[in-house]
């Protein structure tokens, strides 16, 4: 039996959805072929029809969620204009920082997976986090960009790390603190 196209695609993207979400809940090593293929809803055989290894799932599921904040920084930009920055701040202290790890950012989850990871995904990873960094920069200072989005990564992954609420909200609510007023408009 054959297939249309489009179905194919769609599974295709549900893999890489699957993928996205299990190795950002459980971490590259912490599930294999199997497991993405089942939360897929396919079987293995279909999971190797898409994809030659785990690796390339595991590519896949960076450029998805590094295109999804990508995406999501462009429309925060479309909305807020100039005060983007304080909206993406209480955004990613808040939200991104207590939603499950399987919906968290991809920076935040990924990012510890791809310092583990071969040059060829550390090289694929970098091409993405360079498109983001760009769309942030609209000020034309790299340098707080890239301070704005390294205290917004580790603050949230702090937060999450620690046990008692209280300091997780400390942790976040210094950061978001700081984010905001390395960007205000004048």
């Amino acid at each position: 039996m054959r297939y249309k196209s489009s179905q194919k695609q769609e599974t295709r993207q549900r893999i890489i959805a699957a993928a996205e979400r299990s190795f950002k809940k459980v971490g590259y090593s912490g599930i294999g072929v199997d497991g993405l293929a089942k939360d897929a809803g396919v079987t293995s055989g279909a999971f190797y029809g898409h994809f030659g290894s785990k690796e390339d799932a595991f590519k896949e599921a960076i450029i998805s969620g590094m295109s999804s904040l990508n995406k999501a920084i462009e429309e925060l930009q479309e909305q807020h204009g100039e005060n983007w920055w304080q909206a993406f701040a209480k955004l990613y202290t808040s939200h991104k920082r207590s939603c499950d790890l399987a919906d968290s950012c991809a920076m935040q989850s990924l990012t510890p997976e791809v310092g583990r990871a071969s040059d060829e995904i550390r090289a694929l990873y970098e091409h993405e986090l360079l498109q983001i960094a760009r769309r942030a920069n609209k000020k034309q200072d790299m340098d707080n960009t890239w301070a704005s989005l390294a205290m917004l990564i580790g603050g949230v992954t702090l937060a999450r790390a620690v046990k008692q609420p209280k300091l997780a909200n400390e942790i976040s609510n210094a950061v978001k603190k700081h984010v905001m007023a390395a960007h205000i408009t004048k």
